[in-house]
């Protein structure tokens, strides 16, 4: 089938029908070719066999005869035998090569030489053979009228018999002579000549039958759908999207027309995609909210914007320059220019005056465009109103520079910290104030030098995870310790992202502080003085009559008892440990000391401070109920100031009993602890004449008392929230309780890899 354009020995159909036709007559020659070489081995096999077999019978038949040496039989056999039609000669030779029996009576008695054909199977080796193979025996040979011949010889061997008086030969030879037996082949060669021509002409005829049953297969099932398929992808490349392929059949020609068929489908639709992108192209080009030109090489219009034509109102082939900026000649430094000389795209910024005498400014950018070829055929320039961003740009400066004179003139020191290793990038002017360092000393040093070597880690760890870091100590360039409390601000710097550190020197607050602590402590041992010369008095009067008792008996010279001895000078050392440890605890009390946090046991401190103020409470008749929690876990916080805390609480929850008066029914204190998994509550609750709700709220401000007058600083319960706080803890006062006051102090409860600072 011919098709458009295609000619016919390169169509496909051509091509699958000529590679499958050769293949298929080289696979028909080479079976052709096997199969007759193989039948012509056969029977020429078969006839070697049967010549060879007809051999053997002539010379058995004769074996009687010979045995006798009877030549008439012999010649009988041979005569009789000779007459079958395909038979041409039989010979009987003798050992000499002498023709002694033969159906051609002129051949016998005639010579023949030992190496002629018929012996030479035997004789070309010296001495002859005397065993031979059913192919030595054989030969084939033309006659003289043309046809081949068939030429078997036998050996006569001989036998016990033959030997004797009667016979000829000597005892012990092997062979005495031969029998050669020569057939036709003209009959045999015409029946190989019919094979050959049989198969040749089935082989032809099943050639020419396939070869016609694969053209009609091709035809159908490759050529007509291919034809389809060209003229469906024509009407593609011509822009008919619509029509489809159906081949009728269910194959790979079938898959690839539903290829063709989607192909067409989805390229009408990428079609009309790309028509809607172009005309939202067009409209975005018109649209767009800067002026777009076009510019050939001598820079005239050939296409503008809708924004352009507005704001200028030109022509096409009007000059650029000309048209929105009124020149004469190009602009010195056009950017149009430079994107024909090297065909990359340039920006520039540009500033004009306006009617009004205001300043406008433009950002224009260049962009080249090509042929097909890749030349460079016109520029676009687009061009961009940034007054306004001009504008902000000015107004920007000034914010940052005032900005900048902020930070430099801000009295608390100012740091800008990268994240990874807390190096400084800048610093404020107020850091030489506080740490007598110049700005260019600090600067790509890290800010954790300002800590000592065995803190850093710590301190590390803590800055980044945290935002405010209270009361650290840091040392100064001349090694001054310095107390500072640190905010710290996640900020971004230029794209990196930094930490902003505030610190503030809090050194001469902490020393006031610390001073005021003091003082309350030692206000607190005022009003435990009678509390604690009742505690000295009763081991000192124990150890006074115990030694007037010694006294009296040595001045009478009486002999005091082991018995009674022994055990009164051990309460005498009883009660001289018990008031140590009475001084000491007082002494350490009353000594300043700095907030350190350690693990603590909430249940230790309370007891603590119940020891020293327990016998005060007796003497005003306060009874102390006491419910520690057993399975208390520790906290972090400082013994000695958190120690100080209960006895202010004491002190307070003392005076509001005693507020009451003397008569009150109930004078208890009581105090209970309890805990989770994550924190530790205190309970301080007294059944003193309580806190009204409306100074409820103040109670924990400095100075704030209800006492009278020279009874209280007012510094006790402010300076308790200071140091709960300090800890990590909160304190707040219960308004559930009408009657009496309590007090809830919470703890986190400190993790076992919590470290001691």
């Amino acid at each position: 089938m011919k098709i458009p354009g295609v000619s016919l020995k390169l169509s496909l159909s051509m091509k699958l029908i000529l590679s499958v036709g050769l293949t298929f007559l080289l696979c028909i020659f080479i079976w052709a070719s096997l199969n007759i070489k193989h039948q012509k081995e056969k029977m020429m096999k078969d006839i070697m066999a049967n010549t060879d077999r007809l051999g053997n019978t002539i010379r058995l038949g004769a074996h009687y005869a010979m045995m006798l040496n009877s030549r008439d039989d012999i010649n009988q056999i041979i005569k009789n035998v000779g007459r079958q039609k395909e038979i041409e000669t039989i010979r009987i030779y003798n050992k000499e090569g002498r023709i002694k029996f033969s159906n051609q009576p002129e051949e016998v008695d005639k010579s023949t030489n030992i190496r002629d054909e018929a012996c030479s199977v035997c004789h070309y080796t010296e001495p002859p053979l005397t065993r031979l193979s059913l192919e030595e025996k054989t030969r084939i040979f033309q006659s003289d009228e043309g046809h081949r011949l068939l030429g078997t010889i036998s050996p006569i061997y001989s036998e016990p018999g033959c030997s004797g008086d009667c016979h000829f030969h000597k005892e012990g030879e092997i062979v005495l002579g031969a029998l050669d037996l020569v057939v036709s082949l003209k009959e045999t060669d015409k029946a190989i000549l019919r094979f050959e021509q049989g198969v040749i002409v089935f082989a032809a005829i099943l050639f020419f039958v396939t070869s016609f049953l694969i053209f009609g297969v091709v035809l159908k099932f490759v050529s007509r759908p291919i034809h389809r398929l060209i003229k469906e992808t024509d009407d593609i490349a011509r822009g008919r999207y619509g029509a489809q392929v159906v081949l009728g059949q269910s194959d790979e020609m079938a898959l690839l027309a539903g290829a063709v068929n989607r192909m067409s489908q989805k390229i009408g639709e990428k079609q009309d995609a790309l028509n809607r992108q172009v005309t939202e192209y067009q409209r975005l080009f018109d649209n767009v909210p800067c002026m777009i030109s076009i510019q050939d090489r001598d820079y005239h219009l050939v296409r503008f914007n809708r924004k352009f034509a507005e704001k200028f109102d030109p022509s096409v082939g009007d000059y650029c320059y000309q048209a929105y900026k009124g020149l004469n000649e190009k602009c010195p430094n056009c950017p149009v220019e430079k994107t024909f000389e090297d065909g990359l795209s340039h920006t520039t910024e540009e500033a004009a005056v306006n009617r009004d005498g205001t300043y406008v400014y433009w950002m224009v950018m260049t962009a080249p465009i090509q042929n097909k070829k890749g030349e460079i055929v016109a520029a676009m320039e687009m061009s961009l109103d940034i007054t306004h961003r001009k504008q902000l740009e000015e107004e920007l400066s000034q914010s940052q520079k005032k900005y900048l004179d902020i930070f430099n003139n801000m009295p608390n020191p100012v740091f800008v910290l990268k994240t990874s290793d807390l190096s400084i990038i800048d610093c404020n002017d107020s850091v030489k104030s506080v740490y007598d360092y110049t700005k260019k000393e600090l600067m790509n040093q890290s800010f954790l030098n300002f800590f000592d070597e065995s803190e850093r880690e710590h301190y590390e760890s803590v800055m980044k995870s945290a935002s405010v870091v209270n009361k650290a100590v840091q040392r100064t360039k001349n090694g001054r310790l310095l107390y500072v409390n640190i905010r710290i601000s996640p900020s971004n710097n230029l794209g990196e992202d930094v930490y902003l550190v505030t610190t503030s020197d809090i050194t001469k607050r902490l020393e006031t502080e610390q001073q005021l602590m003091h003082a309350a402590k030692i206000a607190t041992l005022g009003e435990m003085a009678t509390g604690v010369a009742h505690e000295l008095n009763q081991p000192l009067s124990f150890m006074k009559t115990t030694s007037s008792f010694f006294i009296d008996k040595i001045r009478q010279n009486q002999t005091i008892d082991e018995r009674i001895l022994l055990p009164m000078l051990e309460k005498i050392d009883a009660n001289v440990d018990r008031a140590s440890r009475i001084i000491t605890h007082m002494r350490n009390f009353a000594r300043k000391s700095d907030l350190h946090l350690e693990k603590v046991q909430i249940n230790d401190i309370i007891g603590k401070a119940l020891e020293i103020f327990s016998q005060q409470l007796k003497l005003r008749e306060i009874e102390v109920i006491w419910e520690p929690d057993p399975d208390l876990p520790m906290v972090m916080g400082s013994l000695s100031q958190l120690e100080q805390v209960f006895i202010n609480l004491l002190v307070n929850a003392r005076d509001a009993i005693e507020e009451n008066g003397a008569g009150s029914d109930e004078r208890k204190i009581m105090l209970k602890t309890e805990s989770d998994t994550e924190q530790v509550n205190v309970y301080i609750r007294d059944t003193g004449k309580g806190v009204s709700s409306e100074i409820a709220d103040k109670i924990f401000e400095p100075f704030f008392t209800t006492k009278e007058v020279g009874k209280g600083t007012g510094l006790g319960l402010s300076i308790s929230y200071g140091i709960v706080k300090e800890c990590g803890g909160d304190i707040k006062f219960d308004k559930q309780y009408e009657h009496g006051a309590c007090f809830k102090l919470t703890f986190p409860a400190a993790s076992e890899q919590e470290e001691i600072y």
